[in-house]
């Protein structure tokens, strides 16, 4: 099975580091634990690195590009050559993530595994496994073994970007139907009705969102993929999209990457990558909360909780990249603020009631 191939590469977070992290925090001068979920991932990264002192200064986001055949079922607003179009921008500078990235001093790294057209900017032929996947609505959207190769260019995305020094990852993607391909996923893997999972997207009708619960309902009911079998869910009524992002969260857990989520289409492939692999769920951090319907169920069933609530709902990585700032303001407050020694003030006790985190 693949999923024992990536799972032997995985270690455990390590716990010594983790013990060393949650020691310092407990010295900063500062009141205990009041910068919450960021002491958290503080501690939770120095697990993911093997060390207490370390930096987040090269960032990353990988944005998985591809196209999906079931929007010829018209549950979209907009066609499939929307999809070239933003990714040739991602390369110009011009869409919403690059701007937010600029300011974050996050790189971005567009991939064409599916898309429908070749991008010359984006496109590179070891990572493009298929031109777009096929309706679902009529066949599998894709066989097991071209999820996998999907699966495979994410983590191989990881490794080209461990090698080059980065030491923080995001996740984004673009993929018009996308919403559709991930409600359809999810609400395999979690046992719930499409009409709980899906939302409007990119800006349907009610009409037109009644359709997209319809073809993914039929669907599933239809092809009847195996819960229990994440890659056969993903070949049924998946994307190549969520597929290569599901594998960047198992090549961060497999290089020692910390690696975020953005919003539903992420979260989803990070579901995907937590079933396959259990294990990557430590190397796998939370960004926003998305404003599609299911994003909060996907991200209690990761065991997740946001460190942002904005309403985003653009994808691309933006709620992932403006997470990124966040972060580091609680890594340096971790690293800089002097001790309650330095600052001649009496050291905080945990009181009762108040249990370490």
């Amino acid at each position: 099975m693949e999923e024992t191939r990536w799972k032997e590469k995985i270690k455990p977070l390590d716990e010594n580091a983790m013990e060393e992290a949650r020691a310092h925090w407990m010295t900063v001068g500062k009141p205990l634990f009041s910068l919450g979920s960021l002491e958290d991932a503080v501690i939770q990264i120095a697990g993911i690195k093997g060390t207490s002192d370390f930096e987040l200064r090269k960032r990353g986001l990988i944005i998985m590009c591809a196209d999906n055949g079931v929007v010829e079922e018209g549950v979209t607003q907009t066609g499939q050559e929307v999809t070239a179009i933003v990714a040739d921008n991602f390369t110009r500078g011009e869409t919403s993530v690059c701007i937010m990235a600029e300011e974050a001093k996050v790189d971005l790294f567009p991939v064409d595994v599916g898309m429908a057209t070749d991008v010359p900017s984006v496109t590179k032929k070891e990572y493009k496994v298929m031109y777009g996947t096929h309706n679902f609505a009529k066949e599998a959207a894709m066989t097991r073994e071209e999820a996998v190769a999907a699966i495979e260019v994410g983590i191989q995305m990881v490794k080209k970007c461990a090698e080059a020094g980065y030491e923080i990852l995001a996740t984004g993607e673009m993929g018009i139907g996308n919403t559709t391909t991930s409600s359809a996923v999810a609400s395999v893997l979690l046992g719930e009705d499409p009409k709980v999972m899906t939302g409007k997207g990119a800006g349907l009708t009610k009409k037109g969102l009644q359709k997209k619960v319809q073809v993914i309902r039929e669907a599933v009911e239809r092809m009847q993929p195996d819960k229990t079998d994440a890659i056969d869910v993903l070949s049924n009524v998946g994307g190549l999209d969520i597929a290569g992002l599901a594998g960047v969260y198992l090549g961060g857990a497999i290089y020692r990457i910390p690696v975020l989520i953005d919003g539903f289409i992420s979260a989803v492939a990070a579901l995907v990558a937590v079933r396959l692999v259990p294990e990557c769920a430590g190397y796998i951090l939370p960004s926003h909360l998305s404003d599609e319907p299911a994003s909060r169920k996907i991200l209690d069933a990761l065991e997740k909780k946001p460190f942002l609530t904005c309403g985003m709902c653009l994808g691309e990585g933006t709620g992932a990249v403006a997470a990124m700032p966040l972060l580091e303001m609680g890594l340096q407050v971790y690293r800089k603020m002097g001790t309650f020694d330095d600052i001649h003030v009496e050291q905080y006790e945990v009181l009762d009631g108040k249990d370490e985190r």
